[in-house]
């Protein structure tokens, strides 16, 4: 149908879209000719003097939006920890925790937990019914937003809000809204009146962004360790696979100089790297003469890969 059209035909001109000028926009033209032609949906000569088609409000999934959008805010956040600390997507990582504030949320990031662990390379995602004594929550006024509204009684408020209890930050959090007195006065403060943040906990991190806490495992177990040598040792085998001009289809033997740390993590990853990188057989020899040299974290040795 028209709809089914549409969304082909966005997903089309988005892969080749990177192929770059001159060649993507002949291929873009082409494919809505040849897509508008079978469905009959449109009878523009071109793309370029087609029109946008109007958004129609019934046919947007808000549910799916709301879950993606939590997918996006989790994977951006944890991502953003391991930059801070400067470990590698490539390097597994155990656990993070997520506080969840109500049934609801706690539906939506379990549709999509398996999504996210795939984006960062994480093997368990545990959520929190309640997370103090976990999780200690900060909370500062934002003076811009303060500012303007309650201007020289400004102090009375700070201080009011760095003075209150976890269960009140809690419930700021949660429902959006707190209901606070400066004296003798009722005072409604909003999410947009303060910074919530949480403390980092010995072996994690945590970060903060739109209403959605993680905090990261970042300790690093000889397992974890050597899983992630292992994946490190997958891309520079399907690297050299691609420059070697092998096919997809071609199964390959592969060959390592002798390294301890890397052997160990082999012998415990075989079966995953061999089936990531259609490896019949993968053997250390203590010399290798003539191979290339790779290279990453403190590993250094030589390969050679045939078919």
């Amino acid at each position: 149908d028209k709809i089914s059209a549409y969304q082909t035909l966005y997903t089309c001109l988005l892969t080749v879209s990177k192929l770059g000028a001159p060649i993507a926009p002949f291929f873009m033209d082409k494919l809505y000719r040849d897509l508008t032609l079978a469905t009959q949906s449109e009878k523009y000569d071109s793309v370029h003097l087609a029109e946008f088609p109007i958004s129609v409000e019934n046919y947007v999934n808000k549910m799916l939006e709301s879950k993606m959008q939590k997918a996006q805010t989790i994977s951006s956040l944890v991502l953003s920890l391991r930059k801070k600390e400067m470990i590698k997507v490539r390097q597994p990582l155990q656990r993070v925790m997520i506080p969840v504030l109500d049934n609801n949320q706690r539906l939506e990031i379990e549709a999509i937990s398996d999504l996210v662990k795939a984006e960062v390379n994480v093997k368990e995602i545990e959520l929190l019914d309640d997370a103090s004594g976990i999780l200690i929550k900060q909370i500062k006024p934002n003076f811009k937003a303060l500012g303007p509204r309650f201007g020289k009684d400004i102090n009375l408020i700070s201080k009011e809000i760095q003075s209150l209890s976890q269960e009140q930050i809690t419930q700021l959090d949660k429902t959006g809204n707190l209901e606070i007195v400066i004296s003798g006065n009722s005072v409604i403060l909003s999410l947009e009146d303060v910074e919530i943040t949480s403390q980092d906990i010995e072996g994690w991190l945590v970060a903060n962004s739109n209403g959605i806490t993680v905090a990261l495992d970042i300790t690093i177990s000889p397992e974890l360790k050597q899983e992630g040598i292992a994946r490190e040792l997958v891309n520079r085998i399907q690297n050299i696979r691609k420059d070697s001009g092998f096919e997809v289809t071609d199964k390959i033997k592969v060959y390592l100089q002798k390294n301890d740390i890397l052997e160990d993590a082999v012998k415990a990853n075989e079966m995953y790297i061999k089936s990531e990188t259609q490896t019949e057989s993968l053997t250390f020899e203590d010399q290798i003469e003539n191979g290339a040299e790779i290279e990453f974290d403190e590993i250094k040795t030589q390969i050679i890969i045939t078919k």
